[in-house]
């Protein structure tokens, strides 16, 4: 999730300080100095993004969810709050919204290699959900169950 908090145009000292914490596991140390940024300046931009980072990594995606939300209406050119509602999308199964976000960040920004990257990875379970509804019908041909299982293989490590 580093990777994130440098794709937005950054307040270099809050990014590296939550960064660093992070990379330390400190995670309610980085969500607490993100709120006390907030505090002092709650219409931040880059520090709202970076707060809904730390609580994706937390694992507290409806609030991350509702924060990339609100960033995008209220900066509706940025790529990077789409491409995270891609995310927390694709993270609870809701693959075409996470498509459709990840889409919307891409024609914001055609040239955004996270969200070109995430996208690759949804098509690939939006793969995997249509051989399995297939299989469900009827068992599978040998050639689409070795499909199903290698793209299976190539997602296996995405989710851990």
């Amino acid at each position: 999730m580093l990777v994130l908090l440098a794709c937005m145009p950054a307040r270099a000292g809050l990014a590296d300080e939550v960064a660093s914490l992070l990379a330390a596991g400190r995670m309610a140390d980085a969500l607490q100095r993100t709120e006390q940024a907030l505090l002092v300046t709650p219409r931040d931009a880059q520090a709202r993004f970076i707060r809904a980072v730390v609580l994706m990594d937390l694992g507290r995606d409806a609030e991350a969810l509702e924060t990339f939300t609100r960033l995008s209406q209220e900066f509706p050119e940025l790529p990077e709050p789409l491409n995270n509602i891609g995310l927390l999308h694709a993270r609870a199964g809701r693959l075409d919204a996470a498509r459709a976000a990840l889409e919307s960040a891409l024609r914001n920004e055609p040239g955004h290699r996270a969200a070109r990257a995430n996208l690759a990875e949804v098509h690939l379970m939006l793969a995997v959900a249509a051989w399995e509804q297939l299989g469900q019908a009827a068992p599978l041909d040998a050639r689409l169950a070795r499909r199903l299982e290698a793209v299976r293989a190539l997602l296996a490590p995405m989710a851990r």
